[in-house]
């Protein structure tokens, strides 16, 4: 085991030690693995985790391309639609599905992608996402497509503090509710 693998699994005991005291209990760690290496990847993989997040298209295909490996990889970074085609033999969940062009491209090159729709809780300037009044059209066009959607995502807000960040995720779990 190396010291990066007994790093990684003591921070990911820490972090699972706070979900489960603040009453998590179907939580799934999802480690961002942007700007690092492989090693870090597969540390990740060692301390328990099933996948890894990254956010930028052109690391990820250089990172996994040629690499054999048995855990799941989400794209958690806003997506261009020219870059699916890259990311289509490596991608296992694409967590930014925020229009219908980037649905299409999926559709097209992924068949039965797995998803998650991004939704600007907030509406907040800069910040990917579909309007929550916008997201119930935009699951339903995904479904439509043959896409897999396993639910919402949003961004927390940026300001605002504790209670702005609530408000947001309050805002997308209700409508995942009412979507059912």
């Amino acid at each position: 085991m190396s010291a990066l693998d007994v790093q990684v699994a003591e921070r990911l005991a820490v972090v699972r030690d706070r979900i489960q005291r603040a009453g998590g209990t179907d939580v799934t760690v999802l480690p961002v693995t942007k700007t690092f290496g492989i090693d870090a990847c597969w540390a990740a993989v060692h301390a328990g985790c099933t996948a890894v997040g990254e956010n930028y298209a052109q690391e990820v295909v250089g990172k996994f391309a040629a690499l054999e490996h048995s855990f799941g990889v989400h794209f958690i970074g806003q997506l261009q639609t020219n870059k699916v085609r890259l990311l289509a033999p490596i991608v296992t969940v694409y967590e930014t599905v925020d229009r219908q062009s980037l649905i299409r491209e999926l559709a097209h090159r992924v068949p039965g992608a797995t998803v998650l729709v991004q939704v600007a809780a907030l509406a907040e300037p800069g910040k990917g996402g579909c309007l929550l009044d916008d997201t119930p059209a935009l699951v339903a066009a995904a479904q439509e497509a043959g896409l897999s959607v396993r639910g919402l995502m949003t961004v927390g807000p940026t300001t605002g503090g504790p209670e702005a960040a609530r408000a947001g995720f309050r805002a997308v779990r209700q409508l995942l509710d009412r979507l059912g």
